[in-house]
């Protein structure tokens, strides 16, 4: 056996070892880890010490093995050297430079002895970022010979170095943490000017708060970091759904009515809800915009300016540098106010100097509708429910002969052949594009950047899409110690909805309805089956004759300044002004042969145009002071900083009505206006001044302090200004001179945060008194009436976080975990008060009400195996969740009245018992219970006896009627575990990543079954197949579902529906071959990158329910071409 296996290039040892990592990393993901091993970083600080103390501060620092004489270390005495976090040997080499002594490893050991005669030469030079041209300070700058470090030095606090070299070398190397190595040609003539780029792998090193930067290491809050590479490994677009693969407690809301729809922006949240929002009674129609005054939605920072969702959603990721997610107070308490759902910081890639470089992406995509969750009968199964029903019997035999009529008739159809696939008309297979070009350049003084992209986005539903044009010049100018850049943007985004309508329409039709005459025309209205018949217009006749449409578009003109000035280097001082202009516009016609005005008197316009527009300006100004210096072991980072944010809002919308034909849209073309155009503004101002700290002490003990003072004008006039701050501290436990021998842990840190934030998610001036201008006119002009009344008092939500947590790190890095455990309570909350009628008003707003978040997530990332070809790599993730309302208003007490006498409304007459709205839960609130709550009565089943449902009343008495006040919680949507895991595997140039998505626990209330199966009026409209086989049909049959002849009592909410929701998503796979640069370099091509892309692959669940209802799911796969000059 050794043998055969010694013929395969490995010994049965190594064989073993592999699997036992293998195996290990696998139980690590899963409580279980692998095992590699581990070396420490160094950092000296030594001024003026012998050789021998050198040597002993790196042994106590590290468990490198030396060997010298003794005579030979003892003659130096003059050892000066400044390093931080460099490996035991660049440490070594730092400290033998310029001594007559070299080290050389043999056998694990370094021997130090008398360099050896030999011509030398001098090169000096600077090491810098490529990004900024700051200096490296601690750059370390060596000859490597062999694969081993020789000579070396290290750069001073200015980034310049010397170094005396063998004569006849030909290059050296530079190397600093968290950046690539740079092989350098040696040139004796001048000083070599080194520009070093951040490995993106690195990027994770530093937490960017959008003000400043802290070391990872020395940070005590709670941050998830996500490169560009990471992006682009899951998606080319939408950041937004990728960054819930890297941070489990950040979810989009499963949003089940508009699926893929690329005009859907979405409604998301990091750490559950904290506000109430738009009650459900109180919504309008649905809107495909979730996050107009979201009380839950986090803010985004772009390059240190407040930016909006919309434009994050339709940003370009090949520009971005790397996303930073701060969740805690730690984090976040720098933006005060605004702080309390989270913040997420986006940093743009700045241009590197150096000759002219192009970088051209291209993305081919196609995207195909995802029905599965589909299970619709086909002809035959619909006219059998139908027989079931007993629909085609009547105790009158005229009615009876009619019936059994149509019955034949139908029957006829199927027999024809006709069997209309019906969810197929209005949905396509979308070829998508999209292009991004960057060039950059320049000098280390002067660098410049332009960029062009090109996206266009096509649903899957005929004639959706989004198109999105931007472009981009970037200018960053130093002159000595002063960095001017500025960065201007235009961006453009069109849209429009399918003239198809809604998917809805389709999935209702009767299969064995034909959509065309034998002539091949689309016919305006299907077959009338019987008097009563509805659900007889067709829709697709109204997407290929008429000329209706909704369209909407923004443009958005950005300027970015900034001025940094460098006093010292420990002190810079930072301006910054930002102003954005953005116009939005939409256009919805509704042609005058359209359906909806089927029913209109000849009298009354037919045809309606609706225009909206908006105008917005917001400027954004910082003014920043940052302080950053080494004594001896302790580090400090202070920021002093102030903001100051003002927007400017103006919008109108009118209505037109009476067209003459679909082609005439114009308003000039309109019979009249609907009523008096609406205009609406806000103006807000919003200032704010804080003071942050990072200390660190021996780079052991960890401190973070930040203070925060914010006044806003959308509060009451006594209550403009609030306080906000936090304070944190850690232990790098791995630093202590006890672990410095332990090979196991190359990070232990243990880490815990306290703090007060804000957030000011809320709609205009409710603060303040509103007035509604009359239309009559006076003689002095038109009058206004007090319509809301404000409240001087408001103050701000706030919210206490409590974080403590824990970053882990095993055999040098294989192994990463985090851990967290938090507690968010969310105080003031700003609801309805209930106002007696008397006054005139029935609302105001108040600080009442408390929310908790308390919850614990989990991140875990392992390499299996790793060497010059192959790495394997596994991650997983979990967080978990609970929401729980502590104190609620009187005005959420008078709302679950409202929902009471909402449902009071069935019983008023057979139709009403009939209207699918009563079908719906609705929200109510109790302390104790959860914003994300399902409310019902409580059903003890079907009655085998005679099909219908019992029920158990608040007070645990059985009874055969609903009723609304016995509603209780019947389930809970949030799940108890949600996350994400993934593998990466890579040989040589190709790589391979999958990532999948998972929630349990949580619960469901099953509208397909309620609509579609139980509820469902089979005689009108098509039905899911279960109402064929899972309702009940004769006395003695058990099952959850009523009698399929009762077809006249809508059910209400009842617990029934309510199913635990269990699922598991294919959410992307990768395959991706980057070309090496020795094929490139001969064609003058920098890099050459090809990569397939599939999202949203499969998705399992444990609840069979349709998906996308007024717009369906589609999975995606596309093609990319990354390409460099």
């Amino acid at each position: 056996m050794m043998k055969e296996l010694s013929k395969t290039g490995y010994s049965l040892a190594v064989i073993q070892a592999i699997a036992l990592r293998m195996a290990f990393a696998c139980w690590l993901l899963f409580m279980t880890f692998p095992m590699l091993a581990q070396e420490h970083s160094v950092s000296l600080h030594l001024n003026h010490v012998s050789l021998l103390e050198a040597i002993n501060e790196i042994k106590r620092q590290s468990n490198l093995n030396l060997m010298y004489s003794d005579e030979d270390v003892k003659s130096v005495t003059d050892i000066t050297v400044n390093v931080d976090n460099v490996t035991p040997e660049v440490a070594l080499t730092a400290c033998l430079n310029g001594t007559n002594l070299v080290a050389q490893k043999q056998n694990g050991v370094f021997v130090i002895h008398l360099k050896k005669k030999e011509k030398k030469i001098k090169i000096t030079g600077k090491v810098m970022d490529s990004k900024d041209g700051s200096p490296l300070a601690g750059a370390t700058v060596f000859i490597m010979k062999n694969g081993k470090y020789t000579v070396g030095t290290a750069a001073t606090i200015d980034g310049n170095f010397s170094l005396e070299i063998p004569a006849g070398t030909k290059e050296v190397v530079a190397s600093y943490i968290g950046y690539k190595n740079k092989y350098v040609k040696v040139d004796t003539n001048k000083p070599l000017q080194i520009f070093l780029e951040e490995n993106s792998n690195s990027l994770n090193e530093v937490v960017v708060n959008g003000y400043s930067s802290v070391k990872r290491t020395s940070f005590t809050g709670n941050a998830v970091t996500v490169t560009k590479d990471d992006l682009l490994k899951v998606s080319s677009r939408n950041m937004i759904d990728v960054l819930q693969v890297y941070d489990p407690s950040l979810r989009i809301a499963t949003n089940n009515e508009m699926g893929s729809d690329p005009n859907s922006l979405p409604e998301f949240y990091i750490r559950g809800r904290s506000g109430v929002g738009v009650m459900e009674l109180d919504k309008e129609a649905l809107s495909q915009s979730s996050l107009s005054n979201n009380p839950n939605t986090p803010i985004f920072i772009m390059d240190g300016y407040e930016v909006s969702v919309s434009k994050v959603y339709d940003f370009d990721p090949n520009r971005i540098e790397r996303i930073t997610i701060l969740k805690d107070a730690a984090a976040t308490a720098i933006y005060g106010s605004r702080a309390a759902n989270g913040v997420i910081v986006i940093e743009t890639k700045a241009p590197v100097p150096g000759k002219l470089r192009i970088n051209y992406n291209f993305t081919a995509e196609l995207t195909a509708p995802d029905t599965s969750d589909y299970n619709l009968m086909n002809a035959s199964e619909k006219l059998e429910a139908e027989r079931l029903a007993d629909l085609y019997k009547s105790d009158s035999p005229g009615t009876a002969l009619n019936l059994q009529k149509e019955y034949l008739a139908k029957q006829n159809n199927i027999l024809k052949g006709i069997d209309t696939d019906w969810i197929a008309q209005p949905l396509r297979n979308g070829f998508n594009h999209k292009h991004s070009l960057y060039v950059e350049g320049g000098v280390n003084d002067i660098r410049f950047g332009a960029e062009m992209s090109y996206d266009n986005q096509n649903g899957v539903m005929k004639g959706s899409y989004r198109r999105r044009v931007g472009g981009g010049f970037y200018v960053d100018y130093r002159i000595n110690n002063l960095q001017i850049k500025n960065y201007v943007t235009f961006n453009s985004v069109k849209s429009e909805n399918s003239p198809y309508g809604n998917f809805s329409e389709y999935t209702s039709k009767q299969p064995y309805d034909s959509f065309m005459d034998e002539e091949g025309n689309y016919v305006e209205y299907l077959t009338m089956w019987h008097t009563s018949t509805s659900n007889v217009r067709n829709p697709l006749y109204d997407a290929y004759m008429l000329n209706s449409y909704d369209r909407s578009s923004y443009t958005d003109l950005t300027n970015n300044l900034s001025l940094n000035y460098r006093l010292a280097e420990v002190f810079q001082l930072k301006a910054q002004f930002s102003i954005t202009k953005r116009n939005d516009e939409s256009r919805r016609f509704t042609d005058p042969g359209s359906g909806k005005f089927v029913n209109y008197s000849d009298n009354e316009p037919k045809g309606e145009l609706a225009l909206g527009n908006s105008q917005s300006v917001y400027w954004n100004a910082n003014v920043l002071a940052n302080y950053v210096q080494t004594v001896n072991r302790n580090h400090m980072n202070f920021s002093l900083g102030l903001n100051m944010r003002e927007t400017r809002d103006k919008s109108d919308n009118s209505l037109f009505l009476g067209f003459p034909s679909g082609h005439l849209d114009s308003p000039n073309y309109a019979d009249k206006i609907d009523s008096k155009p609406s205009f609406s503004d806000n103006h807000t101002r919003l200032m704010g001044s804080f003071l942050s700290t990072n200390y660190t002490y021996d780079n052991i003990y960890l401190m973070d302090a930040s203070f925060r003072m914010d006044g806003s004008s959308e509060f009451g006039s006594k209550k403009k200004f609030a306080p906000f701050w936090s304070f944190g501290a850690g232990l790098n436990i791995h630093n202590y001179s006890f672990m410095k021998a332990q090979t196991v842990f190359s990070q232990l840190k243990v880490r815990g945060s306290y703090g007060q934030i804000g957030k000011v998610n809320f709609p205009a001036y409710v603060a303040k008194h509103t007035y509604r201008i009359l239309t009559d006119t006076y003689g002095t002009g038109n009058g206004v009436l007090l319509y809301y009344m404000g409240n001087e008092d408001l103050k701000w939500e706030k919210t206490n976080t409590f974080d403590i947590g824990a970053d882990v790190s095993l055999f040098h890095d294989a192994v990463i975990m985090r851990f967290s455990w938090y507690n968010k309570k969310t105080v003031d909350l700003i609801t309805d008060v209930t106002l007696p009628s008397s006054t005139g008003f029935t609302v105001y707003r108040d600080n009442l009400g408390e929310v908790q978040n308390r919850g614990v997530e989990l991140d875990i990332r392992a390499d299996v195996y790793k060497d010059r070809n192959w790495t394997l790599t596994l991650f997983g993730n979990l967080a978990h969740n609970k929401n729980k309302i502590l104190k609620i208003s009187e005005s959420l007490k008078a709302y679950n009245e409202r929902v009471d006498k909402y449902f009071e409304e069935y019983n008023k007459n057979s139709g009403t018992m009939q209207d699918s709205k009563y079908s719906r839960p609705f929200m109510k609130y109790m302390e104790g219970g959860s914003l994300t709550s399902i409310w019902g009565m409580r059903s003890l089943g079907i009655n085998p006896s005679d099909g219908q449902e019992t029920f158990q009343k608040k007070d645990g008495t059985i009874t055969a009627d609903w009723n609304s006040s016995d509603q209780v919680i019947i389930g809970n949507t949030e799940p108890k575990v949600q996350g994400a895991f993934g593998v990466n595997l890579r040989y040589k140039q190709f790589t391979m990543y999958a990532t999948f998505k998972y929630e349990c626990g949580g619960q469901l209330y099953n509208s397909t079954l309620v609509n579609k199966v139980e509820n469902v009026n089979i005689y009108e409209v098509n039905a899911d197949r279960r109402v064929l086989t899972d309702r009940w049909t004769k006395p003695g049959d058990v099952t959850m579902l009523k009698s399929i002849k009762d077809r006249y009592h809508t059910t209400r909410p009842t617990s029934r529906f309510v199913q635990d929701n269990n699922t598991l998503e294919f959410n992307s796979f990768t395959l991706a071959y980057d070309f090496s640069n020795k094929l490139l370099a001969p064609i003058n091509i920098s890099m050459l990158r090809l990569q397939f892309n599939m999202n949203n692959i499969a998705h399992i669940s444990s609840i069979r329910q349709e998906r996308g209802l007024s717009y369906p799911y589609a999975r995606t796969f596309s093609f990319s071409v990354n390409l460099g000059f």
